[in-house]
């Protein structure tokens, strides 16, 4: 019933205006792909702002917590994300409020999530719940904030924090239960809380209990997801050894590879982008350092960028050849994971 409940959020929040803009981005992705070059009708559906890239883990596969990124850190503007939604708000039926960081960082948060939810926008956030102390939680409620995803890669201190490098594995359970609570106490059905275990080598042995701790901790849902790593051709010590829960595979001459057919089409290139923090658009989330920069908002408005050079020059070599970019080597659109 959770999911259902969660589903009909998002499809309530249509209107005459996004219905026609979601039937222009059919079209387009249809005969993008017949004529083989970008055809662009309306615009995307989906966004993921950036509220930050500033974080207090040092997960050992994320740019953030390694401190590596070639791109500039900080924490999105109202002023910024208000210019982005007077753009594209009105054909918006999701914003994903989070790319690189921990979103609870930023002091904005919650006045962007009501902004939206006032705008009748989907709102999803994914947080370490290092931040999730009983007002945070409180106000996450409060905010109107449709889903939650919690991440918990591990049961136990030790096998938490072999990923999540300097987190507290009780501060996330605590954080968990204060939002459990709090839906209760303001006997509210938001947000849909979902807890997310990443499947590594050094947790895969955890799957049965994590699926007893999510009965536990009364969550909506519980996904597993399988781990990205950057070196994975030599294979990697973060790779599970379960097959079902790897995202890669071991050739014939002992090389990796990723699971995935490499065809040429996308269909995120006609539906959503990604915004940093500073208003750089990006075509996905794949492209944690803003390599492929497609246009500054702070300089442009989102119809042009949408519709730029850069961008259609990348759809176009995407069409042709999408092995030869670097940022779809390692994409998972299209697989599936039971959890």
């Amino acid at each position: 019933m959770a999911k259902l409940y969660d589903t009909y959020r998002i499809i309530r929040n249509v209107t005459p205006k996004r219905i026609w803009n979601i039937v222009l981005i059919q079209l387009s992705y249809f005969i993008t792909n017949l004529m083989k070059k970008p055809v662009l009708m309306g615009k995307p559906f989906s966004v993921s702002i950036e509220p930050t890239t500033s974080c207090n883990l040092r997960c050992p596969e994320c740019p953030s917590g390694l401190r590596k990124f070639s791109r500039n850190t900080g924490m999105l503007t109202l002023d910024l994300y208000n210019k982005i939604i007077h753009d594209i708000g009105d054909y918006l039926m999701y914003m994903i409020l989070y790319f690189q960081g921990e979103p609870y960082l930023n002091p904005s948060f919650f006045d962007i999530v009501k902004d939206a939810r006032k705008r009748k926008i989907y709102t999803a956030t994914s947080t370490n719940a290092h931040f999730l102390n009983d007002e945070n939680a409180r106000k996450t409620v409060e905010s109107g904030l449709d889903r939650i995803i919690v991440s918990l890669d591990g049961i136990g201190q030790e096998t938490y924090a072999a990923y999540r490098v300097g987190g507290r594995y009780q501060r996330v359970l605590d954080g968990i239960e204060n939002l459990v609570k709090w839906k209760k106490e303001l006997k509210s059905k938001t947000p849909h809380i979902i807890l997310q275990f990443i499947v590594f080598r050094t947790n895969e042995h955890q799957i049965d209990e994590v699926r007893k701790l999510a009965n536990e901790l009364q969550v909506d849902e519980l996904q597993l997801k399988t781990a990205q790593v950057y070196e994975y051709e030599n294979g990697n010590d973060l790779i599970p050894t379960n097959d079902k829960y790897s995202r890669y595979r071991q050739r014939k001459d002992g090389k990796w590879e990723i699971k995935n057919d490499f065809k040429n089409k996308c269909y995120r290139m006609s539906v959503s982008c990604v915004i940093t923090w500073d208003g750089l658009v990006v075509p996905c989330c794949f492209d944690k350092d803003a390599t492929y920069q497609m246009g500054d908002l702070k300089k442009y408005s989102f119809d042009e960028v949408w519709k730029s050079e850069p961008y259609q020059a990348f759809r176009k070599k995407l069409l042709s050849n999408r092995k030869s970019i670097d940022i779809c080597r390692n994409c998972t659109e299209g697989m599936k994971l039971e959890s």
